[in-house]
């Protein structure tokens, strides 16, 4: 699994672990961790299937959190808690993670995403139109983005999809694991039955305004699991909150993690 440590362990009072959405990768967190600094110390992690980290046959959200945990515990933990930052995708692996591994996590933030399974959102939509363009027949990335224009009309979602492309000797590829993705996307978009089990940490519950992925009717479900939630609202933001309104996020998440004092 590959991550990337930001900030300086000397002045660091907090660990952080950053876990991304579907299509991102760890670097996709760098300004909010930044903005975290002096206080806190950072892992930015590519999650299974994204980014530089490697590919599994199959998704199954308890099995992510269990590759998450080690990793965090081998590389990062110190022995000690961590707090945990998930977004969407990652938002999911992390309540996982922290119903599984309650002795690792001190504080959650679960940022426009609820412990259900959904048909919201444009993902598989995304996720065909990715899969639908014809690698051999591309020369630049630009060509790519000309291909997807018409399916994705957003600039700044298709630039944020293009990311994944890459070069692979003469021609490009596709960094996430787009198959398996694909095959097991009802999986993707659901979560897993939690029943019995509670995280009784802190946790910060965060929406954007303007997205659907978290609704008044998911608030029972989100307590039943973690009981000492608080959500919060930022107005103008839509699924992508910490790109849309990064300095709303460092400052909520500074209140929360860094300002705290248990």
């Amino acid at each position: 699994m590959h991550s990337q440590v930001v900030g300086d362990e000397a002045s660091a009072e907090r660990r952080v672990v950053f876990l991304h959405g579907l299509f991102g990768r760890g670097k996709n967190l760098l300004r909010i961790a930044t903005g975290l600094q002096p206080e806190a110390m950072s892992l930015l992690v590519d999650l299974p299937n994204h980014g530089g980290s490697g590919w599994t046959e199959g998704f199954d959200y308890a099995g992510l959190a269990d590759l998450v945990a080690e990793h965090v515990r081998e590389r990062f933990a110190a022995g000690g808690t961590v707090d945990v930052v998930g977004h969407s995708m990652g938002g999911k692996v992390a309540m996982v993670l922290a119903l599984r591994h309650p002795d690792l996590v001190r504080r959650l933030v679960v940022i426009d995403i609820s412990p259900v399974g959904t048909s919201r959102g444009s993902f598989p939509h995304l996720l065909e139109s990715l899969a639908g363009v014809d690698l051999a027949a591309i020369e630049r990335r630009a060509d790519a983005g000309a291909l997807l224009r018409e399916r994705i009309p957003d600039d700044s979602v298709r630039g944020f999809l293009l990311q994944n492309l890459r070069r692979d000797g003469d021609g490009f590829a596709w960094e996430p694991n787009l198959v398996m993705l694909r095959a097991e996307i009802d999986t993707v978009m659901g979560f897993p039955d939690m029943t019995g089990a509670t995280f009784d940490g802190p946790v910060l519950w965060v929406r954007g305004e303007l997205s659907d992925y978290v609704t008044d009717d998911d608030a029972a479900g989100m307590r039943a699991l973690f009981p000492r939630t608080v959500r919060i609202t930022v107005r103008g933001a839509g699924h992508w909150v910490h790109a849309e309104k990064p300095e709303e996020v460092i400052t909520a998440l500074r209140r929360f993690l860094v300002d705290s004092s248990d």
